[in-house]
Formats: structure tokens, C-alpha cells, sequence
């Protein structure tokens, strides 16, 4: 039995698992903006600063929730004039055209000026806002919305609540698979139906991804080739085109909110619509979808905790580990077939870059939450990889941990490769 106090997991899963407009790179960007504007008594006229490379690659190319623009500049430019930092990471719901417009009248007269630089922390944001006589510094880092600093004119100000202080403070012990499978058997019912939430709002991005043409629009592709025969219609089609829906909308600037997982929509949605999907399928009742989706966002949290929040590996691909779990659960309640689908995916999609975030994403999704269902049914056949076979090993933990371990070293230096390349385009 673990040793865990079941509250941890509780913890873990509403610090982790919230809701989200738009990828989180630029909606951090335009968050600190708005977090500054706040404290101006006249509309932005300069916004300065920087950002760190990490967040630089994820924000670059996505296009800006509720817009159909993207960038780093007009990610400042519209939480300047438009955005609402107390909604957190939805800072920019409610966005206009105007704001839009207003933000590209002040990149028109180089009123916008951020650079990148490499910062020890993976999310870090240092703008400055100016107007009239008046000048407001942020500095954000660690997490998308944790505010370190705030100067006025200059003058440091003492935070209403000393958020990083307070981030240390509450860090929560990592865990097991095995710890949290334990908790989602014997947990109380009524304590994690609030995961269901989940399930509603990416179920609802994915409708909207139904809907209308999104970025790549690849759940239409997909669907397209069902209707043509050229895709068969089973539940792993069905899978992947729910999954891919939610992310094509996120992707494409959809003004939907995503529940997202590790400060990730895309990772939220890897964990969320594929465990959505089957247990509609097997017409699974809300406290077995409840335990399967905590089951697959505490996996998918058990294994990021262990590597950096930013880094070179695409990390819808440790979230679909996630769903693999959960679908696991779904089909079979047992442990080691879980164990054996997340070996199977470690062996399968280990190596999946990161290169920001962008329109293919949604390609990326496809293809983990493919292998997520791949190895779920491998593991359902006792079909597993070989600890002969390349960094996996017998145990699931050293198998994470042999993943995490390349994350943390050598993909440090593809990182910056790969921000390199993004930078000189």
C-alpha cells in the first residue's frame, strides 16, 4: 500500500490539471502584459523586455487564442490592451478585433521591443510597460502566472501574496504508478469527481475542432478518409480523431477553454479524449470515467514531474502515457498491463522533439495518442518491449526514469539547437 497521503494526489491534480485559453506559451506572455497594464493610468504605449528561449519557441509560431495572429510581440501587445490577468490562463478570453487592431498599431510604430535570452529558468518573463510617465516591470517565472517581481516607476512593490515563496512551500512529493493506481481504486467517489471536468471542457474543444476548420484541420483529414474507406471506423480512429479535434482547435486559436495538464492544453487533451473516447465506448459510468481520468492525469503528472517543465521532448508524448494508463484501466483494472502499455510507449515514440509550438502539433497528438491505443492493446496480449531493447527496462519506474534522464541531459543541447534554428528564421 503507499505511503502517499491520498491528499497529495488531490493536490497534485488541482495545481496541475486547470483550465486554459489557447496555448499556455503566449497566453503567459500576454498574461504579464495585462499583469502591468493594470498598474498603468493611461493606455501602453512601449512594452520592453524579454522572455526566455523556451517559452520564445512555444509562443513564436501558435496562433493567439480568440485571434486568427500569432507572435510574440502581439502576444504582449493584446494582454496590454485587452487581456485580464485575473483570469489566469485565461487572461485572454474576451478579446476583440479592436484590441487586435490596437496591438498591431503599436508593433506598427516599434513600440514593442522583447528579446530572448537563455535563462536558467525554463519560464521566465521580464516586460517593462510604459505610458505617459508611467513605467511597470513583471517578472514572472517558473510557472506560466507565478509573479516574482513588480517594480513601479522603478520602486520594487511588495506582492499581495509572495507567490514564489509560496510555490516552494507547497511542492508536493513525486510518486509511483503504482501509488497513484492505488488511490484511484480506493478513493471515495465524490473526491475525484471533479476530474470531470476534464472530460466537459476538452470534450467541448474537441466538438468545436468538429465544427469549424482549425490550423491543419487534421481530424477532418482523418475523417475524410474514414468516409472514403480509406481509414477504417473503429474505436482507435475514433480515438484519434476526438483527440486531434480538441488539439486542431487549441491549435488554430479556437476561443475555447482546454483543461490543461503540467500548464500544457495539448498535454490536458492527450490525457483527457482518448480515455473520454473509450469509456464512452465500453458506456462506462461517471465514477469509472472519474477514476480512469485521474488515473491518466496523474500519470501523466507523475511522469513530467520528473523532467523539466520546457525542454526538447514533445511532451504530448509523456501525457499520452497518461491516457494509456487510463485506457489500460478501462479495458482490464490491472496494473502490470498498465505498466506494459507505458514500456511499450517508452520503446515506441521515445525521442519526439519539441519545436514549438504551433498548427502541428495536432500531428504530433495523432501520432502518441495512436501509440497510446497501440500499446495498450499490445500490453493487452502481455506483448511487451525487452529490456533488451534500447532504454527500456523490466520496471516501469526505471523505464520513466531512463526517458526522464535524457530529457534532463542530452536533450538540453537539442534544445538549444532547436531554438537556435527557430530563432534564425
Amino acid at each position: 500500500m503507499s505511503n502517499v497521503n491520498p491528499s497529495v494526489f488531490i493536490q497534485w491534480l488541482k495545481k496541475e490539471v486547470a483550465p486554459a485559453l489557447g496555448c499556455t506559451e503566449p497566453v503567459a506572455i500576454a498574461f504579464t502584459a495585462a499583469y502591468a497594464a493594470k498598474y498603468l493610468n493611461a493606455p501602453c504605449e512601449r512594452i520592453t523586455g524579454f522572455i526566455s528561449a523556451n517559452l520564445y519557441k512555444n509562443a513564436m509560431g501558435v496562433t493567439i487564442p480568440g485571434t486568427t495572429v500569432s507572435g510574440v510581440n502581439l502576444a504582449a501587445a493584446i494582454g496590454a490592451f485587452g487581456g485580464n490577468s485575473d483570469k489566469g490562463l485565461q487572461t485572454l478570453e474576451g478579446i476583440s478585433e479592436q484590441h487586435v487592431e490596437l496591438a498591431q498599431a503599436l508593433i506598427r510604430t516599434n513600440g514593442v521591443n522583447i528579446d530572448v535570452k537563455d535563462t536558467p529558468d525554463f519560464i521566465h518573463l521580464d516586460l517593462t510597460l510604459s505610458a505617459a510617465q508611467q513605467t511597470c516591470r513583471v517578472v514572472v517565472k517558473g510557472t506560466h502566472t507565478n509573479v516574482v517581481e513588480l517594480y513601479l516607476n522603478g520602486e520594487p512593490q511588495t506582492l499581495v501574496q509572495a507567490q514564489n515563496a509560496a510555490a516552494k512551500n507547497n511542492e508536493l512529493p513525486t510518486f509511483s504508478l503504482q501509488e497513484a493506481f492505488d488511490f484511484i481504486t480506493h478513493a471515495p467517489a465524490q473526491e475525484i469527481a471533479f476530474i470531470l471536468e476534464a472530460g466537459r471542457l476538452n470534450s467541448a474543444l474537441s466538438q468545436e475542432g468538429k465544427n469549424k476548420k482549425y490550423g491543419l484541420n487534421i481530424n477532418g483529414t482523418f475523417s475524410d478518409a474514414v468516409k472514403k474507406g480509406l481509414m477504417s471506423n473503429d474505436l482507435m480512429s475514433k480515438v484519434i480523431i476526438d483527440t486531434v479535434a480538441a488539439s486542431d482547435a487549441r491549435m488554430g486559436g479556437a476561443p475555447v477553454i482546454a483543461m490543461s495538464n503540467f500548464g500544457s492544453g495539448n498535454q490536458g487533451i492527450a490525457a483527457t479524449m482518448p480515455v473520454v473516447t473509450v469509456a464512452k465506448h465500453l458506456n462506462a459510468d461517471d465514477d469509472t470515467l472519474a477514476r480512469a481520468l485521474a488515473l491518466s492525469h496523474l500519470t501523466a503528472i507523475s511522469i513530467h514531474s520528473r523532467y523539466t517543465r520546457l525542454s526538447a521532448l514533445c511532451a504530448a508524448s509523456t501525457a499520452a502515457m497518461g491516457s494509456a494508463a487510463g485506457m489500460a484501466w478501462l479495458f482490464t483494472r490491472n496494473l502490470n498491463t498498465i505498466n506494459t502499455a507505458i514500456i511499450n510507449m517508452v520503446s515506441d515514440i521515445t525521442g519526439m522533439i519539441c519545436d514549438g509550438a504551433s498548427n502541428s502539433c495536432a500531428m504530433k497528438v495523432s501520432s502518441v495518442v495512436s501509440s497510446a491505443f497501440k500499446s495498450v492493446l499490445m500490453a493487452m496480449q502481455d506483448s511487451c518491449a525487452s529490456a533488451n531493447d534500447g532504454i527500456v527496462c523490466d520496471d516501469v519506474e526505471q523505464t520513466i526514469n531512463n526517458l526522464c534522464r535524457l530529457v534532463i541531459k542530452p536533450m538540453t543541447h537539442t534544445d538549444r539547437e532547436i531554438i537556435s534554428i527557430m530563432v534564425a528564421k
